[in-house]
Formats: C-alpha cells, sequence, structure tokens
C-alpha cells in the first residue's frame, strides 16, 4: 500500500513539473493518507499565505486564497492586478470565479475561503453574492479592509459565517515586508 502511494505521488509530482497549467488537486492521495486533524485551518491558511508568496515574488500586494468544500482545495487565486492590468483581479474574485466554473454553479455555500489578508469592500461584496458558507482572514486591513467601511455591519450573506487572525502574525508581516521594499 505504502509502494503505491510513492508511487502516485511521484506520477503526481510529476504531471505538476511538466505543466505550467494550475492543476487543483482534489487530492485523493492526500486526503486518504492524511490525519484529518491536520487539516484544519492554519493548514489551509498556509496554502493561501504560500499563494500569497507567489503573488509578492510577482511584484503583486502579497494577498492569497484558496477555496475548501470536504477539507478539500477546489479553487485558488492570488493578486494579479498589475499582471492582469485589471483593478479587480484580487486573489477573492480569481478564486472565486475559479470554483464557480469548477462547480458549475454561482453559489458557494457548503465552502470556505481563506485569505491572507482582511477582504475589501468589492471582494467582501463578490464573497456576498456566493452566499459562501464561511469566510476567514488572517491579517485585518484598516486601509482597505471592509470593516473601515461597515464598521460592526457584516457586509456578509447573513448565513456566512466570518473569522479573523487565523496566522494574523504570518499574513501581516509578508504585508509589512512587500511594503517596506515598495518605499525603499
Amino acid at each position: 500500500m505504502h509502494f503505491l502511494f510513492i508511487v502516485l505521488y511521484k506520477i503526481l509530482i510529476l504531471k505538476l513539473m511538466l505543466s505550467d497549467v494550475e492543476i487543483w488537486l482534489s487530492s485523493a492521495i492526500y486526503y486518504h493518507y492524511t490525519n484529518f486533524a491536520s487539516m484544519n485551518d492554519e493548514y489551509f491558511m498556509k496554502q493561501a499565505l504560500q499563494l500569497a508568496q507567489r503573488a509578492y515574488e510577482e511584484d503583486e500586494v502579497p494577498v492569497g486564497a484558496v477555496i475548501v468544500m470536504n477539507e478539500k482545495i477546489i479553487a485558488k487565486g492570488y493578486n494579479q492586478v498589475e499582471k492582469l492590468v485589471d483593478c479587480t483581479a484580487h486573489a477573492e474574485i480569481i478564486a472565486l470565479t475559479s470554483a464557480f466554473n469548477f462547480l458549475g454553479s454561482k453559489y458557494l455555500m457548503d465552502a470556505s475561503i481563506y485569505i491572507t489578508v482582511e477582504p475589501c469592500v468589492m471582494c467582501a461584496g463578490a464573497l456576498y453574492w456566493s452566499k459562501i458558507g464561511k469566510v476567514i482572514y488572517g491579517a485585518a486591513d484598516e486601509k482597505n479592509g471592509y470593516q473601515r467601511i461597515t464598521r460592526d455591519v457584516s457586509p456578509f450573506h447573513p448565513k456566512t459565517v466570518a473569522q479573523a487572525g487565523i496566522l494574523q502574525k504570518e499574513c501581516g508581516e509578508l504585508l509589512k515586508e512587500f511594503f517596506a521594499q515598495k518605499r525603499k
């Protein structure tokens, strides 16, 4: 059984190395060989942080997002505003669009989104219309986050649960480092 896992894992890695296309891993191999307790908010936020790091490396504001259903990542996104010359190409919007296409649905009631930074008002509006089940973000964004506008009123769908502060320090440090580099 262990041998089969190694062979399948090597095939998966080979496919990833040979392709420039993002492969959305439903990850049956990982799913069956992982302790479910490790598939928690911190795990998924770390996946979003990896995407934020990718944005950083591409000289984009380092924000990453992953959308999860049934303990599996179904969609990913990172900021691509400069790359696409599109002020709406935020991590959340890219991840939402990918999830809608993947599921063939415009609603994500059974999904959770993990975002490294508090969503802006535009992204909060998109999350509202998606009816996403849960919004989890890392660092607060006092300058551009939705709370600057909405204060104590949730901008999300009434059934959406919001949670802040997962890996807040790590998420915030990446942003601070990015903007410190920009000021040099």
